[in-house]
């Protein structure tokens, strides 16, 4: 039986980086962070978590394209965690410099299709402006996506009493539990739960946005139910966040190119490319 193809940019050789450029292969770049996740969850969670998701993804994927998965950028957004300690972060410029010059790097090696992947939602709001910042005029098609919300009702149909993920909650526990339960502290499950408004913590008014630290809705630095988690419900949550990505990867219109209905001017005047 035929290995399947490596997958893991770390593993790979840089002549064997070189042909997989020259076959249109996607790169994944995933972002993610090293933050507190309460007293039961290492910092390493959302960061791990990230990176087994685009495995499976570009695993899933390569059969029919090559997918080729980025190191993760483990430094991220995490003002809001600082509080309870534990947490690293970068500034918001620190943080875009470092993703523009990574896919500049991406793209100077001859990479054309390039999966901005986050697994930490400190970065959501800030990844999208870059892709906005950089898309414009970067050689490659750009695309942004955080797993969690790709996913959607696939993964969040396997909790309990939860809407949808949430910090340390059932569903992070229950994918580390999967994973990584040597690093998993079961003993306090069961009295740890807090936070369960933190859905609204940066919300204001019916639909307006405040800034404000994780400590406003949490005293353990956590949010959810982990007394719900289970290794079986984690199983369940990495493969629907791996399949999501992976038919986002295969849809043809996720790397399409723009459309132009300019045509040839209005009112007389013909149309300029800026």
């Amino acid at each position: 039986m035929p290995h399947a193809p490596e997958t893991d940019w770390s593993c790979l050789k840089a002549h064997e980086l070189r042909a997989l450029a020259a076959q249109n292969a996607v790169v994944i770049l995933p972002i993610a962070s090293i933050e507190q996740h309460g007293p039961h969850l290492p910092t390493m969670t959302d960061t791990r978590l990230g990176f087994e998701v685009n495995i499976r993804a570009a695993r899933k994927a390569s059969a029919t394209r090559p997918v080729v998965v980025a190191p993760v950028v483990w430094s991220g957004l995490s003002e809001h965690h600082m509080p309870f300690g534990g947490t690293l972060t970068l500034s918001h410029a620190t943080f875009r410099a470092v993703i523009r010059d990574l896919v500049d790097a991406l793209v100077r090696h001859g990479f054309r299709d390039i999966l901005i992947s986050n697994s930490h939602g400190g970065n959501h709001i800030a990844m999208q402006q870059i892709c906005d910042e950089l898309a414009p005029t970067s050689a490659a098609t750009l695309v942004a996506t955080t797993y969690v919300t790709e996913a959607g009702e696939s993964l969040s149909r396997h909790l309990e009493d939860q809407a949808g993920v949430m910090h340390a909650g059932e569903a992070e526990t229950s994918m580390m539990m999967a994973i990584e339960p040597d690093l998993v502290d079961t003993s306090e499950l069961a009295t740890i739960a807090d936070g369960m408004a933190a859905k609204r913590f940066l919300a204001a008014g019916k639909a307006s946005y405040r800034w404000r630290p994780f400590a406003h809705v949490t005293g353990n630095g956590m949010a959810g139910n982990p007394a719900r988690a289970t290794p079986a419900k984690g199983e369940a949550m990495l493969e629907a966040g791996a399949e999501a990505l992976a038919a986002l990867i295969l849809d043809p219109e996720t790397w399409a190119k723009p459309g132009d209905k300019r045509g040839a001017g209005t009112k007389g005047v013909p149309f300029r490319d800026a």
